[in-house]
């Protein structure tokens, strides 16, 4: 290998170091915040630095093909197929747990076909990320950066089972896992209702008309104005007999 593909590739790695580094910290802050604002611009965040440390992860192992002679030239040949949970081909079709593993289904059809040392499997603290190498002349990838606890990477691996890649997560602690990964949460937190017994029923109405008006178009603010004077037009008619 060249000094300047050393040079590059150590560049790279740096830059996913950091990365990597950057997305638990912003991952530890989602789970600490509790203002809906700031869990957006956090969340935004996380998404960004996700998109840019995928991208880095592939510029790495296109680094790695340039270095002449090795097996990675005859065995990741073709172009890769990068699959979210929807895709055609690699798709999350479920996952269960136990008190030690969380335990993600993956499917590709004939993946039980090609050798074991194809399909490849990369763990973090966080995520994994799964690469399954000349399937029918195609690469296949899918990476998962935002698992809802951490795991111990050493002891996390992968079983190829018929048309199925298994990852095996290993918790690290023995907590129950009420969804797969952050944004499932952050989601699901997001459109659960206020059930705080002790809270005013007048202040959860406002809130959420807030909400409405504020994700509304023109028309609903609109709507939520006149109805907005038409109460307050009616309660002062009623403080006026009520004198």
């Amino acid at each position: 290998m060249s000094l300047s593909l050393i040079s590059d590739l150590t560049d790279l790695c740096l830059q996913i170091a950091g990365l990597e580094s950057d997305l638990k910290e912003i991952t530890s802050l989602l789970e600490k915040c509790e203002r809906q604002r700031v869990r957006d611009v956090l969340t935004q965040e996380h998404k960004k630095i996700e998109k840019e440390l995928a991208q880095k992860r592939q510029q790495k192992l296109q680094q790695a093909k340039k270095d002449s002679g090795d097996k990675t030239d005859t065995t990741l040949k073709g172009y890769t197929v990068k699959i979210n949970n929807y895709g055609a081909f690699l798709r999350i079709i479920g996952w269960d747990q136990s008190d030690k593993f969380v335990k993600i289904y993956i499917t590709l059809k004939g993946v039980h076909t090609i050798p074991a040392e194809n399909v490849e499997a990369n763990f973090t603290e966080r995520g994994f990320n799964v690469l399954v190498k000349d399937l029918d002349g195609k690469n296949h990838q899918m990476t998962v950066n935002n698992l809802l606890f951490p795991i111990i990477v050493a002891e996390s691996s992968k079983k190829i089972k018929t048309d199925m890649v298994l990852i095996m997560c290993k918790k690290k602690s023995a907590k129950k896992w009420e969804c797969l990964t952050q944004a499932e949460k952050q989601s699901k937190e997001k459109d659960k209702p206020n059930m705080n017994e002790n809270a005013d029923p007048s202040e959860g109405l406002m809130s959420m008309l807030k909400k409405i008006y504020t994700d509304g178009d023109d028309e609903m603010k609109r709507s939520i104005n006149k109805a907005w004077v038409e109460s307050q037009d009616k309660k002062g008619k009623a403080d006026d007999l009520d004198f």
